[in-house]
């Protein structure tokens, strides 16, 4: 099939372009693979065991024997109310086909299926908000939480009444027909014929203001689910229907009548985590083309060629700038998500997959440039900075790391000032002072440097793969998981790139102590037992690299080296503070390694 008629392609695409906008119906289909069984299922096992216990042989066909028997076929609603009077009784009858017992668990039988983690996966990046399901099992519930995920659960009248608006809920899960462990679940042909007036409300707006995905529901048993899509007055997103095989009876009345767009499948497994797949491939065609990266650095060395070209380089920057401000400024971005360590870890990929050539331009700025781009370089910072801070709220951790583009710029630009020994300009920007709405103006090295930045946390930092154990995992990510390769583009031959990126460090943990006094900071390094000052430092991967720190202390001490930096204002440009300085470095250094 072509993948431009594929309904599985159209599918993926709707749901990307139209973020939240799609629920799910999801019914007993979904929960099969965890062994389950369906409502058919149920019937059949329930005809075997009465006829069972009355004394009948085993039959290879229980619901023929039945139809034989009964003179009607085998009817869950009918079967059900013959069998148990109340809802508390069908509530027992249910409970052993859904509740695990330890060797289900031991098994792995009636937990999560593929389907309900892939679902759980598109809730927690924000591409599914509302799923109504007439399943009672608690699966999909576990596979939120696991992905750290809270959903608001309606599975009662009273429970719709106190719950919190459909609008405002991250994850809002709505058991039309309730859950295994109230006694008020719905499940005969009465029940199922008529919902209460709060219920009908509610999945009439839903079917009204959502698109639909529908999988694993017969659609022919719950006449008032049918009703209540029959009745919505509104097409404004399509409904998908995903089907194993041609759609039958009432359900195929009822895509019919909605003009839903029918999606084979195989099984509720396969199709979610397909689709799931499909949205994480057109998330990432998304990020930018590596000839367009690779064009703006070129751009950007050949506005450097000569000072006619200044304003074109200067609109280029602003330019990609605003680009890359509008790919941040996306709802899945917003600080108002939930935290896990996956979200964490998607949203550093966000990040730097936005910032990537705007960080590679500003690098080569820094590596090229004669000090004519240094406002410029400074003024689009600032304006990562502002954006961070343009927030109504959210969960802190999410809020801290909102600044990390302009920690890329900020590191970016101090690489490549490093690489061309512009001395004085990486000194200014270390110096330079970034205007915040809400606090006092701090310098670029307090807010967004190693940890003196409020994102890095070392408690974040380690929730990467493979930084788990790592001293200092914010500095190890910058140099092994991005600038290793963004500086290939601006930096030259790589062969001294590790020295470059630990000596912008190490000046830049000398630095936050400019503003001590001289006095004040020999006194405190005279003290016994042996102290630093800390001055909120901040510390990169030299701190435990002690071969590289011993050689790059010792270039800085020489004589050209500490002339060149002192003359840049770094120090106080006082030779004596700098020695002071690097003593407290190496102390500090000492302490952190240990932990």
């Amino acid at each position: 099939m072509s993948p431009f008629t594929d309904p599985s392609t159209h599918l993926a695409f709707s749901v990307f372009e139209n973020k939240g906008v799609f629920a799910l119906l999801i019914g007993s289909g979904v929960s099969r693979a965890s062994d389950i069984p369906t409502g058919w299922e149920i019937t059949t096992d329930l005809v075997r065991r009465v006829a069972l216990s009355s004394g009948i042989e085993e039959q290879a066909d229980w619901a023929k024997w039945y139809t034989e028997t009964e003179g009607r076929e085998p009817d869950y609603s009918h079967l059900l109310e013959q069998l148990a009077a109340s809802p508390g009784e069908r509530r027992s009858m249910l409970h052993s086909y859904i509740e695990p017992s330890e060797e289900d668990r031991e098994e792995g039988r009636k937990l999560p299926t593929k389907a309900h983690h892939a679902i759980a996966d598109l809730v927690q990046r924000g591409f599914i908000k509302v799923i109504l399901t007439t399943n009672f099992d608690r699966l999909l519930e576990s596979a939120l939480r696991e992905k750290g995920v809270e959903p608001t659960v309606i599975s009662s009248v009273d429970a719709l009444e106190g719950a919190e608006p459909i609008s405002h809920s991250t994850c809002y899960v709505f058991k039309i027909h309730g859950d295994y462990k109230d006694a008020r679940i719905l499940n005969t042909d009465d029940e199922l014929d008529t919902y209460p007036a709060e219920y009908s409300a509610l999945l009439d707006r839903v079917f009204d203001e959502y698109g639909l995905i529908v999988c694993g529901w017969s659609g022919e048993w719950d006449h008032a689910l049918r009703a209540a899509m029959s009745r919505a007055p509104n097409r404004r997103y399509p409904l998908y229907w995903a089907s194993r095989g041609k759609l039958r009876g009432a359900a195929h009345d009822l895509a019919k009548a909605r003009d839903a767009r029918v999606v084979p499948i195989s099984d509720a497994d396969s199709f979610f985590t397909s689709l799931s797949d499909r949205i994480t491939t057109l998330e990432q065609s998304q990020a930018q083309n590596p000839v367009s990266v690779d064009l703006l650095v070129r751009s950007t060395k050949r506005f450097l060629a000569g000072p006619e070209h200044r304003i074109q380089l200067a609109d280029l920057l602003a330019d990609e700038t605003e680009r890359t401000l509008a790919r941040l400024d996306a709802s899945d971005l917003a600080p108002q998500g939930t935290w896990s360590d996956e979200e964490f870890r998607r949203r550093v990929s966000a990040y730097e997959t936005s910032t990537e050539a705007l960080a590679k331009m500003v690098g080569t700025l820094g590596r090229w440039g004669a000090g004519g781009e240094k406002s410029h370089v400074i003024d689009a910072i600032g304006s990562f900075v502002a954006y961070a801070d343009n927030q109504n709220g959210g969960l802190v951790p999410l809020i801290n790391i909102r600044s990390y583009p302009a920690v890329l710029l900020f590191t970016a630009y101090g690489i490549g000032l490093a690489r061309a020994s512009r001395w004085s300009d990486l000194h200014e920007l270390f110096s330079v002072e970034l205007s915040r709405p809400h606090s006092d103006p701090e310098t670029a090295l307090q807010h967004l440097f190693s940890f003196s930045w409020k994102g890095g946390d070392k408690n974040y930092w380690q929730k990467l793969e493979g930084y788990e154990r790592r001293v200092t995992p914010l500095s190890d990510h910058l140099y092994e998981g991005v600038f290793k390769q963004w500086a290939q583009s601006f930096f030259g031959s790589m062969h001294s790139f590790e020295e470059t990126f630990e000596l912008v460090e190490i000046l830049a943990s000398i630095s936050f102590l400019d503003g001590i006094p001289k006095k004040k900071l020999a006194e405190t390094l005279s003290q016994e037992p042996k102290q630093y000052a800390w001055n909120s430092m901040g510390i990169g991967r030299s701190c435990w690299h002690q071969e590289m720190r011993e050689r790059l202390l010792t270039r800085i001490k020489s004589d050209a080296m500490s002339k060149a930096l002192l003359d840049s204002g770094f120090s106080q440009g006082d030779r004596e503070f700098l020695d002071l300085a690097i003593t407290n470095y190496k102390r500090a250094s000492s302490h952190i390694a240990r932990f």
